[in-house]
C-alpha cells in the first residue's frame, strides 16, 4: 500500500458519513483513482500528483495537521527552549517568562481558527515554556558549590557506595560538618574516592575523615562535556578524595523520610549487586550487576573501552531493550498463566491483570535501575501504552514518543543538553519513522508470505529476523552517530556487524535470563540463571574484544553545532512527517554535510589549569608539552582534534637550543620550564613559568600561555597574543585558531562571562583573583 492510499483509508475511516468517498478523491493515486471515477463526477477527480506543486504541499501539511503532527513537534519546541536558555549569556528573570507565557497564552486562544498564526504562537509558548522550566531547575537546584581547591575534615553520612575496577571506592556524602578550618560555604554534598574504607561501612552511617575537595571543573575543551554543570543539577557541590582513611562516626542527626527511602532503595540495588557478584566473577559480574541493578562503577576500563570502541557500550545503558524485555517477559508469563485456567481467562479481562503487573514489574525495575534518563523515557513510554491497554485504547507510538519527551523535560530540563537524552530519542524516533515507512509498504509481501510452505514461511521468517535486526543497527546507528560524534567525537566503524553478532545474544540470553534472576532472588534460586546469562555476557565481551582489536581509529574530530542542528531538522522531518513531505529533509542533510566537510579544526588546544598545552602536527599526531599529560584530557583532546597518537616534548640544554630545534622539528623543545613549538604554518607557541619569562617571546611568539595568575598585560599592542593562569581559571580552557594575512589568533573559552549560576563559583578561586599559590609559612 503506498504512502497516499494509506492517507486515503485513514481519511476514511475517520471522516463523517458521505464526507470519506468525497475528501479521499484529492489524495488518490493513480492506481486508485479509476475506483473513484465510477463513483463521483469526473471534474470533482483530482489526483495528488497531477495538483500543482503549491497545492499539493498545502494538502500535505493539512493531512499532517490532521494526523496531529503538531503534538509530535510539541516536546521539540519545548527542548529549543531549553537549549534557548543554556545558551543564554544571563539569567532570565523567571517573572518575565511567566508574564510573557501569559501574554501567548491569551494570544493562542484569539489566534484560533487561523492556522499558521496559532502555529507559530503555540510554537513560541512551547519554547518559551521549556526556558521556563529549565529556570525554574536551576533555581530548585540552587547547588551550593565550592570555588576553590582546599584540604578539610568532612564529617557526613554516605548515601551512596561504589566499588570501582580500580580497587578504590567512591562514595557520596552528604556533609553535615567541616573542621580545621571550618568552610563558611561548604557544600551539601560531595563525591569523594578512598583507598580503603572500613569493611562495615554501610548506607547511612557518618564517617569523618581528610579530604581535598575540588570544585567541578568545566569542560576539557570548547564544546566538551562540562562537569560543572552536571554537577550543579546532580546537587554535588564539589569532588575530590580522603588524604587518609575515613571512620565510622555516630551522628546526632538522623536522616529524614525522604533520605531514608532514598537509602533503602540503594541498599536493595547494593545488595542485589552483592548477590550477583557471589555468584559471577570478573567483568561479567559488574555487567550483569549493571543489567540489572544499575550499579556499573566496578566494570573495567578495558571492557568499556572494548564496548566504546565497537558501538555496543549502549548495552550498559539500561533503556527501551531492558525495560521492554521486563515488562514483556512479566506481561507474557502472566497471560500464560492466566491461559492455564480457560474458564477464568474467557470471563476476566486478563490482559489487563497482565498490564498492570507488568506496568508494576517496570516501575520496580526503574527504581533499581537509578532511574536515568533513558530508563525513564523508556519507562515513560511503556507506562504509556500499558495504560492504553487499560482503557482499551490504541496508544500512537511516535505519540508516546512524545508524551515520554514532554515528561522527561518537564521533570529534568537539562537532560536535554546530554547525549543520553540525544541519543535516546533520536534513535527511538527514527525507528518509529522507519517502522512507519515499512508498514506503508507491508501488506504486499504479506500476501506473497501466505502463499509459501511451512518449511518457506519459517525460513522467511528467520530472514526477517536477521534482516529485522539489520535494519534496526542501521537505522538506530544512523541516527545516534551524529550525536555520538558531537559529544564524544568518535564512531564505531565496526558497529553494525557488531550489532548482528551479539545483540541476539543480549536479546534471546543475557537480558531474558536476567530477568528471570531478579524474579528468582528473593526466594534464593537465582543462581542458575545468573550463571546462563553469565556465559551470555562472555561470549558478548568476547565478540567486543574480538572487533576492537580489528577496528581503526575511531576518532572523528569535533563537529560544528551548526550542523549538527541542521541535521537535527533533517531528522525531525524525516521522522515526524509523513509521504512525500519527506523529502524536504534531503537540503539538511546535504547541507549538515558540507558544514562537517569544510570545518576547521583548532590549532591550539589550552587546558583550564594552564598547565598543558597541545598544538595540532601532521600524521594525525598532537604534540603536548608535558611528559605525562592527564589521561582523562588528552584522550579527549585527541578524539576531537581527529588524532590517534601524542608526542611528548623534547628536552633542550638552553632555550636557545629548544628555540633552534623548533625550526627544524614538529613538536615542542623544553628548557628552564619553558616550552616552544611551531604549527603547521609557523607559528611559535610558548609555554612559560612567569611573566618574566613571558618578555622575551613578545616580539617573536604568535601565542604565549603563561602559567602564573599574577601575570598582567605583559606584551604591547599588535605583539603576541597573551594567555595567563587568571584567564583561563576564570573563563575554562581554550581553543586557538590562527587566521590568515597576518590576522591575530582567534581565541575562544569553554565558559562565557557574566557567569550562569552553574560556573559563579570560579571566580572565587585564587587563580581567578590574581593571586599566587596559597603557601603554608
Amino acid at each position: 500500500m503506498t504512502g497516499d492510499t494509506r492517507q486515503d483509508e485513514e481519511w476514511r475511516a475517520f471522516a463523517p458519513p458521505g464526507e470519506a468517498d468525497e475528501a479521499a478523491v484529492p489524495f488518490a493515486t493513480d492506481a486508485t483513482t479509476a475506483h473513484f471515477e465510477s463513483r463521483a463526477p469526473a471534474p470533482r477527480v483530482v489526483s495528488a500528483r497531477t495538483l500543482p506543486i503549491g497545492a499539493a504541499t498545502a494538502r500535505a501539511l493539512a493531512d499532517e495537521r490532521d494526523r496531529g503532527t503538531g503534538f509530535v513537534l510539541l516536546p521539540v519546541a519545548m527542548a529549543l527552549g531549553v537549549m534557548v536558555y543554556g545558551a543564554l549569556p544571563f539569567e532570565p528573570s523567571l517573572a518575565l517568562v511567566a508574564a510573557v507565557l501569559g501574554v501567548l497564552f491569551v494570544l493562542a486562544h484569539l489566534s484560533r481558527g487561523r492556522p499558521i498564526l496559532s502555529f507559530a504562537v503555540i510554537g513560541s509558548l512551547a519554547i518559551l515554556f521549556g526556558a521556563g522550566l529549565a529556570g525554574v531547575e536551576t533555581l530548585r537546584a540552587g547547588t551550593a558549590m565550592m570555588g576553590s581547591e582546599i584540604g578539610t575534615e568532612v564529617t557526613g553520612r554516605v548515601v551512596r557506595i561504589e566499588n570501582q575496577a580500580t580497587g578504590r571506592t567512591r562514595l557520596t556524602v552528604d556533609v553535615i560538618a567541616t573542621a580545621r578550618p571550618e568552610l563558611r560555604y561548604a557544600p551539601d554534598r560531595v563525591r569523594l574516592s578512598a583507598r580503603n574504607v572500613p569493611p562495615e561501612l554501610q548506607l547511612g552511617m557518618t564517617i569523618v575523615g581528610i579530604a581535598r575537595l575540588m570544585p567541578p571543573s568545566g569542560p576539557v575543551r570548547p564544546g566538551g562535556y562540562d562537569f560543572a554543570y552536571n554537577s550543579y543539577y546532580d546537587g554535588i557541590g564539589a569532588i575530590g578524595f580522603f588524604l587518609r582513611d575515613p571512620a565510622i562516626v555516630s551522628s546526632s542527626s538522623p536522616p529524614d523520610w525522604r533520605e531514608t527511602l532514598a537509602l533503602r532503595l540503594e541498599a536493595v540495588r547494593l545488595d542485589i549487586a552483592a548477590r550477583v557478584r557471589g555468584v559471577l566473577d570478573g567483568a561479567e559480574a559488574e555487567i550483569a550487576a549493571t543489567l540489572i541493578a544499575g550499579v556499573r562503577a566496578g566494570i573495567p576500563e578495558t571492557i568499556n573501552e572494548d564496548l566504546r570502541k565497537t558501538g555496543l557500550a549502549h548495552i550498559l545503558s539500561i533503556s527501551g531493550l531492558h525495560m521492554a524485555l521486563v515488562a514483556g517477559t512479566v506481561l507474557v508469563a502472566i497471560r500464560g498463566g492466566f491461559a492455564l485456567f480457560p474458564v477464568f481467562a474467557s470471563r476476566r479481562p486478563v490482559k489487563k491483570y497482565a498490564a498492570i503487573i507488568a506496568l508494576i514489574a517496570a516501575t520496580l525495575y526503574l527504581g533499581i535501575s537509578g532511574g536515568a534518563v533513558a530508563a525513564q523515557r523508556s519507562y515513560i513510554m511503556l507506562a504509556v501504552m500499558l495504560v492504553a491497554i487499560l482503557f482499551d485504547r490504541a496508544a500512537l507510538t511516535m505519540r508516546n514518543l512524545a508524551i515520554s519527551a514532554i515528561i522527561v523535560i518537564a521533570l529534568s530540563p537539562h537532560e536535554v543538553l546530554g547525549p543520553s537524552f540525544q541519543m535516546s530519542f533520536a534513535a527511538t524516533a527514527a525507528l518509529i519513522g522507519a517502522y512507519g515507512w515499512w508498514s506503508e509498504r507491508r501488506r504486499t509481501t504479506e500476501a506473497i508470505q501466505q502463499q509459501r510452505g511451512v518449511v518457506g514461511r519459517i525460513g522467511m521468517t528467520a530472514l526477517k529476523f536477521m534482516l529485522g535486526l539489520a535494519a534496526t543497527s542501521i537505522v538506530a546507528g544512523l541516527a545516534t552517530t551524529l550525536y555520538g560524534a558531537y559529544h564524544f567525537h568518535r564512531v564505531s566503524p565496526h558497529a553494525l556487524w557488531v550489532n548482528l553478532s551479539a545483540m541476539p545474544i543480549v536479546s534471546a540470553i543475557v537480558m531474558p535470563f536476567a530477568v528471570l534472576s531478579a524474579i528468582l532472588m528473593p526466594i534464593g534460586l537465582e543462581a542458575w540463571p545468573l550463571k546462563i546469562m553469565g556465559a551470555g555476557i562472555t561470549s558478548v565481551l568476547e565478540i567486543a574484544a574480538w572487533f576492537a582489536a580489528r577496528s581503526p581509529i575511531d576518532a572523528v574530530g569535533s563537529l560544528p553545532v551548526t550542523a549538527v542542528a541542521i541535521f537535527t531538522i533533517g531528522l525531525l522531518i524525516m521522522t515526524a512527517l509523513s509521504g512525500r513531505l519527506r523529502l524536504a529533509a534531503l537540503p539538511f542533510v546535504f547541507v549538515g554535510t558540507g558544514l562537517i566537510a569544510s570545518r576547521e579544526l583548532p590549532d591550539v588546544l589550552v587546558s583550564e589549569d594552564g598547565r598543558l598545552v597541545a598544538v595540532a602536527g601532521t600524521a594525525r599526531t598532537l604534540h603536548v608539552n608535558r611528559n605525562r599529560p592527564n589521561g582523562f584530557t588528552i584522550q579527549n583532546w585527541l578524539h576531537g582534534m581527529d588524532a590517534d597518537r601524542f608526542q611528548s616534548p623534547t628536552d633542550a640544554e638552553t632555550l636557545s637550543t629548544a628555540l633552534a630545534a623548533s625550526e627544524q622539528t614538529p613538536g615542542f623543545n623544553c628548557a628552564d620550564k619553558t616550552c616552544v613549538a611551531r604549527d603547521g604554518e609557523g607559528h611559535l607557541i610558548a609555554h612559560v613559568p612567569d611573566a618574566v619569562s613571558a618578555f622575551a617571546f613578545c616580539t617573536r611568539a604568535a601565542l604565549i600561555i603563561i602559567d602564573d595568575a599574577t601575570a598582567g598585560d605583559v606584551c604591547r599592542t599588535g605583539e603576541a597574543a597573551i594567555l595567563t593562569k587568571r584567564d583561563l581559571a576564570r573563563r575554562g580552557s581554550a581553543e586557538v585558531r590562527f587566521g590568515g594575512g597576518g590576522d591575530g589568533p582567534q581565541i575562544i573559552h569553554a565558559i562565557r562571562e557574566p557567569y550562569r549560576p552553574w560556573h559563579t563559583h570560579r571566580q572565587f578561586s585564587r587563580e581567578a583573583r590574581g593571586m599566587p599559590p596559597y603557601r603554608r609559612e
